[in-house]
């Protein structure tokens, strides 16, 4: 097994250069186009000596539907968000999707990595609903690969055998509250603690990886 190079940042060799960063979205809808941008969650992981990964830094705005917005009954009644209620303190989607990629970019930068990588549960519709808000806003400069994701969807089918995100949680030993789920910060970092634990539970059994 490779040694890791001791003149480059852990983070920087684990995953090809690209640095995982878990996002999660609540919406109106399951259309990126014509579906509002309600919540974003994100969360950054470090990695220790011995090449296991946890939690670092968090990220999470709550989101004003755009002009025009559609939001489904459906959803908006499984995420329990009211859009409008004035203790939301919520932004205007353009400064929210600013402010993940400046999370993602901060964090890329102290790690030593030239991309970030988005890690979700179902991670092509956070991404989708990600890039076309900054579509619509005008954002440039996505630190996220436009097109890879790691999606624990498949990573707990192949570990656990569970493919829905609570019980893939408890599948690997993690708690889960029913009541603060939906809540896009919290199923972040769920997903942030999933992941973690199947990585390193990799890490446990097939010793560490590196470029």
């Amino acid at each position: 097994m490779p040694t890791p190079d001791p003149d480059k940042p852990l983070m920087a060799q684990r995953f090809r250069g690209f640095l995982p960063v878990i996002v999660d979205v609540e919406t109106g809808g399951f259309d990126q186009k014509k579906d509002a941008l309600l919540e974003i969650g994100a969360v950054n992981i470090k990695i220790n000596d011995q090449g296991h990964l946890s939690i670092e830094d968090e990220y999470s705005c709550h989101v004003e539907p755009f002009e025009g917005a559609n939001m489904e009954p459906a959803s908006m009644e499984i995420n329990g968000i009211d859009p409008y209620h004035p203790f939301r303190m919520a932004k205007p989607e353009e400064d929210a999707v600013r402010g993940l990629f400046k999370f993602a970019s901060k964090c890329m930068k102290k790690n030593g990595c030239h991309r970030a990588i988005m890690v979700g549960h179902n991670t092509i519709m956070d991404l989708n609903f990600i890039n076309a808000a900054a579509t619509r806003c005008k954002v440039a400069r996505n630190p996220f690969h436009p097109f890879s994701v790691f999606d624990t969807v498949s990573l707990a089918g192949l570990a656990y055998g569970q493919t829905v995100l609570s019980r893939s949680a408890q599948a690997a030993g993690l708690p889960w509250d029913n009541e603060q789920a939906h809540s896009a910060l919290y199923d972040a970092k769920q997903t942030a603690e999933l992941f973690c634990a199947i990585v390193n539970r990799w890490t446990d059994t097939a010793g560490q990886v590196w470029v």
